[in-house]
């Protein structure tokens, strides 16, 4: 642990102006990321007596070993500019917010040529328009199907629409008209788009103006006695209808507004949001806030609000044109935001979702009438949130503390192993070796940092065993770990810094582990420990875990450490190392499927994926293509004399082998030395 005094910038050379701060622990990591509106004042405040600080204050400061700052002109632009660097660097030490579930939504893609209406989950992508959260996939399924009889937008997947595109024959949704049909031009793209547009207006709240246009068209079907479309326009009008009888008015008043509610103590909080739109609950969104800083509900509600709708810039379309732009940003950013405290600095909030939403914004605490009843049963949702996290969680802080701390004492290590990474190698006889490197930080997986090797072996046919193959994939992680931190420089400096982060604070291996774990006993153990000696690395810890008796071996020790069954450090080391055997096993199925699959032309220098099937669009088959001259070959467009030489040589054998090699490098990380 640092001493703060050791870092501690003199007053002086700290501005008064507002901005952002960022603490970087020995390694140059990002740890905690600030604002303020006074930097030097803030910046003070954590440089007093370590004795005086927050428990969790105490704990970050300690662990730090620099802090630096960059002034912008705003307290706006160092909000956005705070969101941005939590979301690049995700700093252990700032509040977490979980979700409790990976929420499914609506999405209709408008950024694609020939939009689709599809439910997905994750990352929101630029250029899709969202509607929801959604507590069920088939709740939108259900939504969706009774949509497409008045908006038949098109449902398939990418590789449905090809093959019906050069079929000439749609799929059955195209048949039973619950698809229009772009695929066989049934519609051209401009109508289908405005279709799609159509089904966006319609989630987004605008349902009057489509039941009017349905109700106008019966009256005309049945006054010119056309009694069938008239049948059919009753049934599109009444799917119409129980769509929105799915979601109860709750304000009368049609307001468009998200109301939060926070529930929790001093370790931990409940968030649930409402998403109110045209008066009724369009969606709703809960979180588990892990306080690993020491904050008031008014800063955990700024943050909350920076979380939520931090993401609407990212994901606005460049393409877009400035209507699109515009609705989808009111429909992320409401006109009225309910929530349960005023955050610390209102003022800049409202200001920075004005700016994002291109109209007024109103933050306000509900206090009287619908919206303050409204805003209670959100308060008891995230009551009821939070017990059942208790219940399913019940001492997890507690427990992930502990095993960290008993696998301090039981390898003797001068600190908790808060970055644990674990090793396995994974082959059928020898064949598409491939090892996983999984990370583990605070007792929790962190999958963005997974990484997967393929092996190598000296003459690039892999490893001789297991042991081999280890040392190699372990000399192959630490060698980049040294050159990242070569290339990056010195990290650990105290001073201003520019708003854009330098090329070495994006390199993911400038930092190492505190405890390395292969999946292995004595011989596995040595092969790592005898590559960290090679490279030097000595401020790593190593040990190994043994399947059948689930010993723990350290290098140089004759005898295993044993932990007790019930132990907590040894259920942690069972989970990081069941997690590694897991991945490397996934992307050794992976790398096999693709060998089985491999083409004679994979091998061809020059010849990619869509050459390839150029090639066999021209010729038809393999059978044809090789009895195809060189100046046949050539006529193929893209394909130039060189590559159509290498192609013929390459059927008749005289070339490259017929069997691509399954060995193409690291797929995940781009870890070759």
């Amino acid at each position: 642990m640092a001493d703060p005094a050791t870092y501690r910038p003199r007053p002086g050379e700290i501005p008064t102006s507002p901005g952002v701060y960022r603490f970087r622990e020995a390694h140059g990591r990002v740890i905690y990321v600030g604002k303020a509106k006074n930097l030097r004042q803030r910046l003070s405040s954590y440089f007093q007596d370590v004795a005086n600080l927050h428990h969790r204050t105490q704990q970050m400061v300690t662990t730090a070993a620099s802090v630096e700052w960059t002034v912008v002109g705003t307290e706006v632009e160092a909000l956005s500019l705070e969101y941005s660097w939590i979301k690049e660097y995700d700093p252990r030490f700032n509040v977490k917010y979980r979700d409790d579930k990976s929420y499914p939504y609506l999405a209709v893609t408008m950024g694609d040529e020939i939009p689709r209406a599809q439910v997905m989950r994750g990352v929101k992508r630029p250029g899709t328009r969202y509607f929801g959260p959604y507590g069920h996939a088939w709740a939108i399924r259900e939504t969706l199907d009774l949509l497409l009889r008045v908006f038949p937008v098109r449902t398939c997947s990418a590789g449905v629409y090809r093959r019906a595109e050069q079929s000439g024959r749609p799929c059955l949704l195209g048949y039973i008209d619950k698809c229009a049909a772009p695929c066989v031009g049934r519609v051209s793209p401009a109508d289908h788009r405005a279709l799609a547009s159509d089904l966006c207006d319609f989630m987004a709240g605008d349902t009057g103006r489509f039941v009017r246009r349905l109700e106008q068209e019966m009256a005309d079907a049945a006054a010119h006695q056309e009694y069938e479309r008239a049948a059919r326009v009753r049934d599109d009008l009444a799917a119409l209808r129980r769509v929105t009888e799915k979601n109860a008015v709750v304000l009368s008043d049609a307001t468009d507004a998200d109301v939060f509610a926070l529930a929790g103590d001093d370790l931990e909080a409940a968030v649930q949001v409402f998403h109110v739109r045209g008066g009724r609950i369009r969606g709703q969104r809960g979180w588990v806030v892990e306080k690993v800083e020491d904050v008031t509900d008014a800063e955990l509600v700024e943050h909350l609000l920076q979380q939520v709708y931090g993401a609407v810039a990212d994901a606005r379309d460049p393409a877009a044109t400035d209507r699109e732009a515009r609705a989808v940003a009111r429909d992320a950013v409401p006109r009225e935001v309910l929530v349960p405290v005023l955050p610390t600095d209102l003022e800049q909030v409202t200001a920075w979702l004005t700016g994002l939403r291109g109209a007024r914004v109103d933050v306000r605490v509900p206090q009287r009438g619908d919206k303050r009843e409204l805003a209670a049963t959100v308060h008891a949702n995230a009551e009821q949130a939070l017990a059942l996290h208790r219940t399913r969680r019940a001492g997890d802080l507690t427990t992930r503390s502990q095993a960290l701390a008993e696998l301090q004492e039981a390898l003797g290590l001068d600190e908790a192993p808060l970055r644990i990474e674990c090793y396995d190698v994974s082959h059928t006889q020898g064949s598409y070796q491939s090892a996983s490197m999984v990370v583990f930080e605070d007792g929790l997986p962190r999958k963005s940092e997974y990484r997967s090797f393929s092996v190598r072996g000296p003459d690039g046919d892999g490893a001789a065993d297991d042991t081999a193959a280890m040392h190699e994939v372990i000399t192959r992680r630490f060698r980049r770990y040294l050159d990242d931190r070569h290339a990056s420089g010195e990290l650990g400096t105290t001073g201003e810094v520019g708003p854009d982060a330098e090329e070495g604070d994006r390199r993911r291996f400038a930092y190492p582990p505190q405890l390395v774990v292969v999946d292995g006993g004595p011989p596995q153990v040595a092969a790592a420990a005898r590559a960290l000696a090679e490279l030097g690395v000595t401020d790593v810890a190593l040990c190994g875990l043994a399947k059948r008796l689930e010993e723990v071996w350290v290098p140089g020790d004759d005898y295993p450490v044993i932990l007790q069954r019930a132990s907590q450090g040894l259920y942690l080391l069972q989970r990081v190392r069941d997690e590694a055997h897991r991945f490397a096993i996934a992307q050794h199925r992976r790398r096999r499927s693709k060998g089985m699959v491999s083409s004679v032309l994979d091998g061809v220098p020059g010849l990619g994926p869509a050459r390839q099937q150029a090639l066999l669009a021209r010729f038809g088959s393999v059978k044809r293509l090789r009895a195809a001259s060189v100046e046949e070959v050539a006529e193929v467009k893209g394909v130039g004399a060189r590559t159509a030489r290498a192609v013929v040589d390459a059927l008749a054998g005289t070339g490259v082998s017929g069997t691509a090699s399954a060995d193409d490098g690291d797929r995940t990380g781009m870890l070759g030395p």
